[in-house]
């Protein structure tokens, strides 16, 4: 396709939901009630390009004020050229956090909108390594009851899928007898998680892991904070053989990644393209294959599903519940797992979803 033919973004809309949760919920640090979804759409001729990110509204009104401009008039083939741009712009902006968020929602658009000018599934554009991507069910929150936690846990188990993760953090003392509640609903056929959300600090994330190591744990998700890689590589070598340590959520740019590998702080590298970009993404899959650690990716599961197909050593995607309960209600083309695995559709171009426009405006903010 040559300059004078190429077919450029003429048009930007931005729009921010608020969703509320079902009842309130926590982690090990933090406590919400909403969940804002922060949408993209790019024109170019016939096409429209959706991307999302799940960040404040002030993500919507950065995309508008600082991004937007260098977005319109850009040729859809060009993207590393749109990448470097927003980066660029972003870093008197204070680049980690909303503003890398806007730039991961337009980075998404765009990797739609040039799939679907292609008229390929994203999955093919980017190359398929695997047809299919596990996943794991991701919930229990700390505001839930032992009798709630293991409802939820046990449906995801029963439904098939193998593995499952809980919160823990918000009541240290009680944690043990909260996992082992989960781990008597599920069974011992079923892969249990744990997820701190850095609420430990060193010595009582070491003391836990072996607590439950007894229950058969083997996942352990920020014990201590992922700012802390002192303490993720020392959980890393004193944790029980059988339990990996994972981190990389809050990692917006591939600085946070290198820092992670070169501290030898998780056993799995975790990855959010709502916050890193699908183009971070996958060059965080790259920096991690390089390391010979596999990657996982977190949250949004729509969203992760056509690129995680393109990473050779992927682990899964998490099957978080908030986002599951919004992608399901919001977008159609929105894909239900069969058998604990993701498989994306091929028979549509791009990431294979669109949002219903009439079912989200109620959200609008």
């Amino acid at each position: 396709m040559g300059s004078s033919d190429a077919v450029k973004v003429e048009g930007l809309e931005v729009q921010a939901f608020s969703i509320p949760t079902e009842r309130p919920e926590s982690d090990g640090t933090a406590r919400w009630s909403r969940t804002t979804l922060v949408t993209v759409h790019l024109r170019a001729a016939a096409w429209e390009g959706f991307g999302y990110t799940y960040a404040s509204k002030a993500a919507a009104h950065l995309v508008e004020d600082e991004l937007a401009d260098l977005v319109m008039g850009a040729d859809v083939m060009q993207l590393p050229r749109c990448w470097r741009a927003m980066l660029t712009r972003a870093r008197n902006l204070g680049r980690p956090g909303i503003a890398m968020m806007a730039i991961a929602a337009i980075d998404a658009a765009l990797w739609d909108l040039k799939a679907k000018v292609l008229q390929l599934p994203l999955a093919s554009l980017l190359g398929m390594a695997r047809s299919e991507v596990p996943i794991y069910g991701s919930g229990g929150f700390t505001s839930y009851t032992k009798e709630e936690l293991a409802t939820q846990l046990r449906s995801w188990s029963e439904a098939g899928i193998p593995r499952v993760k809980m919160k823990v953090g918000r009541e240290p003392r009680a944690d043990v007898d909260r996992v082992r509640a989960v781990r008597e609903a599920i069974g011992d056929g079923t892969s249990l998680f744990v997820d701190a959300n850095g609420a430990y600090s060193r010595k009582e994330a070491l003391y836990l892991a072996h607590r439950f190591a007894e229950l058969d744990v083997r996942w352990f998700e920020e014990p201590v904070s992922s700012d802390d890689l002192e303490g993720l590589r020392l959980l890393r070598d004193r944790a029980p053989s059988g339990m990996e340590i994972a981190a990389g959520e809050y990692a917006f740019d591939l600085d946070d990644f290198v820092r992670l590998l070169d501290a030898g702080a998780v056993d799995v590298l975790q990855a959010d393209a709502s916050r890193c970009g699908i183009t971070g993404f996958l060059a965080a899959a790259t920096l991690a294959e390089a390391r010979h650690v596999p990657l996982s990716a977190h949250c949004a599961p729509a969203l992760h599903l056509h690129p995680a197909c393109a990473v050779a050593d992927l682990r899964h995607i998490e099957w978080f519940d908030d986002h599951v309960r919004i992608e399901s209600l919001l977008f159609d083309g929105f894909r239900a797992p069969r058998d604990g695995v993701l498989l994306p559709d091929e028979s549509r171009p791009g990431l294979g979803i669109e949002i219903k426009r009439a079912d989200a405006r109620r959200f609008l903010v």
